[in-house]
């Protein structure tokens, strides 16, 4: 993507099964789980660089001794600040001579050698960068199975709802966000529960010491987590530790955020991607299992393992944005949707060019283009091939080999146009410095266009704000004097505000937004601007699940074409001497692409929840009293 969109987090929980002197007798090292961890921060770092935090809980330690570790950072780059500060204590001891490879020693002494770890890797959507708000975060308490470490990869619509309930059973939350209102409201449960079985063992006759053992072996986590997860709205990947030793992953009943799992007899692996954890454990795709919508994954300090429906699962509106973009292209199924999304376009692509492959070229914007730019070439040559058939047969045998030899050899002229200089930092303080660096981000290759001639057709995934394109790619791609320049979006227009976790949150950021706008002036159709703001206000204090997404009525009056067409005229920078045209997929396409992951909310419209359509009309609202703030 051309434009920088931050997104979701990412989560990773790593429960050693086994004692750490078996790890250090099979694989040489009692670390081998720290490593783990520290491998599967590592791969995901693309989810989420503004900070990063990992928890270790220790069993089997005597009444004094910490059992609960955590390091958290919101360094430049925070998973080898946390990792350096985990292991400087190893290099003091080695400094006296002890033995720091000792499994006994270790779990005694170093706070990171235990069997249950959870790291996470955030990006800032509140409280910025500030470490209070860097996960995992952690409710203490002197009963070992009343505390709680939290982690997730998740944004809560109805925080403000979930802040009120804390308030109604008698809670003073720290602060006003959805991580503090998640975390008490687990921790509220958990404490419910202690109590219960408190009571019913203390009935029983149990003395106190006889009791603690007996609540953690019991702890009732799928309850506890379907008592506290009942009125969440939103998408979520939540994972959490009990300081007794028990583990759990939650994933939202819509499958929004994505949850993936792997476990043998040695090790229990939980990560937000699939290929993490196959490179990471090196396993097949298919022993890496997906956690489904609304379950939980419930690791109990004995080591059992089970699969628990938590909230009933709705239809799964997996975020389909996500797999066009921000998961790593390496997952076997995301690779194939990518590529199915760029075959699917070629057509509108073909027709916008007019079929014209001699005065062509085709290119994509890198990096995370490139699949999609693969697909579309090989829906190109594909109808390359029936060209090439009607030639031969046209000619009705009267071909000479010379001729068969020129028709069936000519393809689609591809070359890499553009090459993204991945060393340069917009680091440079003043916005119109940055403005300049920003429009060298990306190089080109010179002496491929014919000036004046060619079309330079260019694939990117998607196109949120255009800022980049308008800025920088359009500009450098016309220094190659290129008759026209066609930029082609594997994903359709982006329209509406995401909540669930991606950085997309005020309408007047989108492109396609501000096209639908002016057009609507354009029109003389200003009145319905003041109609949806209208309409908007009137339900502002309905209950969310009685609000309708009116925002769409923006749209409803132009085709997705007219749209487009006004996007181009608002994307060519001033100096532009090439004709720009975008060419957006349509949501058949995308449903085509990705059919098993049918959240396309940022461009339907459609909201999995209820609160996806409080945030949208509270984003309108916001647009047009000139309020810059989230909607929720």
């Amino acid at each position: 993507m051309s434009d920088q969109i931050k997104h979701e987090c990412g989560i990773a929980l790593i429960r050693l099964l086994k004692p750490l002197s078996y790890y250090h007798e099979k694989y040489g090292t009692w670390k081998y789980g720290l490593n783990k961890l520290y491998l599967l921060m590592e791969k995901q770092h693309n989810r989420g660089q503004d900070g990063a935090g990992i928890c270790c809980v220790k069993s089997n330690l005597d009444p004094g001794n910490p059992y609960i570790s955590r390091f958290r950072s919101v360094e430049q780059n925070p998973i080898k600040d946390i990792f350096d500060k985990v292991n400087k204590p190893l290099k003091k001891a080695k400094r006296h001579d002890i033995d720091i490879n000792d499994p006994e020693w270790a779990q005694k002494n170093f706070p990171f050698a235990g069997s249950l770890y959870l790291g996470h890797l955030r990006y800032g959507t509140f409280g910025k960068n500030s470490i209070d708000f860097t996960h995992p975060v952690m409710r203490q308490n002197n009963w070992k199975s009343r505390n709680l470490v939290l982690a997730g990869n998740f944004n809560l619509t109805n925080t403000d709802e979930l802040f009120d309930v804390l308030v109604g059973l008698g809670q003073h939350p720290k602060a006003y966000t959805d991580t503090v209102t998640a975390l008490e409201k687990v921790g509220h449960f958990l404490d419910e529960e202690n109590q219960l079985l408190f009571r019913r063992y203390k009935n029983e006759g149990y003395s106190n010491d006889e009791i603690s053992p007996l609540i953690e072996k019991n702890l009732d986590i799928p309850t506890i987590l379907e008592r506290a997860s009942k009125d969440w709205d939103g998408g979520y990947a939540m994972a959490g530790l009990i300081g007794h030793g028990d583990a759990f992953v939650v994933r939202d009943p819509w499958g929004i955020r994505p949850a993936h799992y792997y476990y043998d007899d040695e090790i229990v692996v939980v990560a937000s991607e699939r290929p993490v954890i196959q490179t990471v454990m090196d396993v097949g795709v298919g022993d890496v299992k997906e956690l489904g919508p609304g379950e939980g994954l419930i690791v109990k300090n004995n080591g059992a393992i089970s699969k628990e429906m938590i909230r009933v699962p709705h239809k799964r509106k997996s975020c389909s944005f996500e797999r066009i973009y921000f998961s790593r292209g390496s997952d076997k199924d995301i690779y194939k949707e990518r590529k199915e999304l760029g075959h699917l376009i070629a057509p509108i692509v073909l027709e916008a060019v007019d079929y014209d492959y001699v005065n062509t070229v085709f290119s994509f914007i890198p990096n995370t283009a490139e699949t999609a730019f693969y697909g579309m070439v090989e829906g190109i040559k594909n109808h390359l091939v029936d060209w090439k058939i009607e030639q031969i047969q046209q000619k009705n045998g009267s071909l000479t080999n010379a001729e068969i030899k020129r028709i069936l050899s000519f393809e689609p002229r591809v070359e890499k146009i553009a090459i993204k200089d991945v060393k340069l930092r917009t680091f440079i303080a003043d916005d119109a410095s940055r403005d300049d660096l920003v429009a060298h981000v990306y190089d080109v290759t010179y002496g491929i266009i014919r000036n004046d001639q060619d079309t330079l057709v260019i694939i990117d995934d998607s196109i949120v704000r255009g800022t980049t394109l308008k800025q920088s790619i359009l500009k450098i791609l016309d220094r190659l004097h290129p008759k026209k320049i066609i930029v082609v979006s594997s994903a359709p227009q982006i329209r509406y505000p995401d909540c669930y976790g991606i950085d997309m949150a005020r309408l007047d950021k989108f492109i396609a937004f501000n096209a639908a706008i002016e057009l609507l002036k354009d029109h003389g159709k200003e009145s319905i601007i003041q109609d949806v703001y209208r309409k908007c206000k009137e339900q502002e204090n309905l209950p969310k699940e009685e609000m309708v997404n009116y925002v769409r009525e923006i749209y409803k009056p132009f085709t997705p074409e007219q749209v487009s067409a006004k996007i181009a005229e608002l994307l060519t920078p001033e100096d532009c001497k090439a004709e720009v045209e975008i060419v957006y997929q349509t949501i058949e396409n995308l449903h085509k692409a990705c059919p098993n992951d049918l959240g396309d909310w940022y461009f339907t419209g459609n909201y999995p929840t209820p609160g996806g359509n409080r945030v949208v009309n509270g984003s309108f609202i916001n647009f047009v009293e000139g309020k810059d703030e989230r909607a929720y």
